[in-house]
């Protein structure tokens, strides 16, 4: 009877005990902010879906951006944001060549080389052979090219769209590959990074791009430009994703005898606020975002012939909304892990053949599709 009551006591206190670590593990993950609404744009939908030649590819990627991330930056901003007043719309799956769940590295290759391929790995195959990337695909057809980030440059993302390394770690590869790049227009970092490479690989740079740390100074320039500011920390930045976005768009565009271009725009840092579980960083970026989309689909509205795809390398948090009140900014959301997850992501798109997005797609499926619509005759 004694080992039966102490073995019924030491179940109690066991439950008890359990019952308080799942309660502090719970509520650890909880985040809540309230953001101050910026409004968002709705196109005409007068070019979406139609049949009209495409001459320019904006793809956008919200590193780390679920659907949850959008409909929490959704709702914190009233209800609205320019991404979700789109009207096209499908999902794509993000899983790696060697790993169910993908990191950047993989994913943004397969967004920039249509292919699939290991984690940590930058525009190579699993055999860690070396995959053309949309601007080396594209430059030699008469098609300028860019890469605007809040990342660094040797960030997984837009390295992917320049760099040749069997590791994302490996930095000064990663920054020495940039002077080869088949890019009219590059910006990502900062100049205190660039600062810090070897002098060979500085000298190397210059070599290809001129180097501005201001982006009123783009205007006029010749390509290839580099620009680096001072930091894109959100605290440091300003309006430096949207600004940028619009600056390369008029620059690419403005490049005599090009075809058209192509421009890849990553918010970077969804992401990484989804990996501390805050929720009021995360928030803030994706609104952050949604500016940079809003400049990219003004430019389409207008041109006609820009096709603009939004989309993300990952899911990350396993975010899910808990509770919000639009009318005052305020979302609450739960966090379910702190690195990435396996869910599918959103994909949106506007302009002509917008249609040919709404379906389940692979990562490396874009990337194909991108070079199919821009290379048609």
């Amino acid at each position: 009877m004694k080992k039966l009551i102490s073995s019924l006591l030491l179940l109690a206190v066991s439950v008890a005990v359990l019952a308080q670590v799942e309660k502090k593990e719970y509520t650890a993950f909880i985040g809540e902010t309230t953001v101050e609404h910026q409004g968002s744009y709705t196109p005409s939908f007068k070019v979406d879906g139609s049949n009209a030649k495409i001459r320019n590819v904006i793809l956008m990627i919200g590193d780390g951006m679920g659907l949850a991330a959008v409909n929490a930056g959704m709702y914190a901003n009233g209800g609205e944001l320019t991404l979700t007043n789109l009207r096209s719309f499908g999902f794509v799956r993000t899983q790696s060549a060697n790993n169910f769940i993908t990191d950047s590295a993989a994913s943004g290759t397969a967004y920039a080389c249509g292919i699939k391929t290991n984690n940590n790995f930058l525009g190579m195959d699993p055999d860690q052979n070396s995959v053309p990337n949309l601007p080396e695909k594209l430059e030699p057809l008469g098609f300028v090219c860019g890469v605007v980030s809040s990342d660094d440059m040797n960030g997984a993302t837009p390295a992917s769209f320049f760099a040749h390394q069997n590791h994302r770690n490996k930095t000064p590869q990663i920054w020495a590959d940039l002077a080869n790049a088949h890019l009219a227009f590059a910006s990502a970092g900062s100049m205190p990074v660039f600062d810090k490479q070897s002098e060979e690989t500085r000298n190397a740079i210059l070599g290809k791009f001129t180097l501005v740390d201001k982006l009123e100074d783009v205007k006029g320039m010749a390509a290839p430009v580099l620009f680096l500011p001072p930091s894109v920390q959100l605290a440091d930045r300003g309006n430096y994703l949207p600004a940028t976005t619009r600056e390369a768009i008029e620059f690419l565009s403005a490049q005599k005898g090009s075809k058209g271009f192509f421009l890849m725009v990553e918010g970077a840092r969804i992401d990484k606020e989804e990996h501390s579980n805050n929720c009021a960083g995360f928030v803030r970026e994706m609104l952050d975002f949604d500016k940079a989309v809003e400049e990219a689909i003004r430019f389409a509205e207008k041109d006609g012939h820009t096709l603009v795809i939004i989309s993300a390398d990952h899911e990350t948090g396993g975010v899910a909304l808990r509770g919000g009140r639009p009318a005052d900014g305020y979302i609450q959301t739960a966090f379910a892990a702190t690195g990435h997850t396996a869910i599918t992501v959103p994909v949106y798109t506007y302009g002509p053949k917008s249609d040919q997005f709404r379906c389940y797609l692979e990562n490396s499926d874009v990337s194909n599709k991108i070079f199919e619509l821009l290379t048609a005759k």
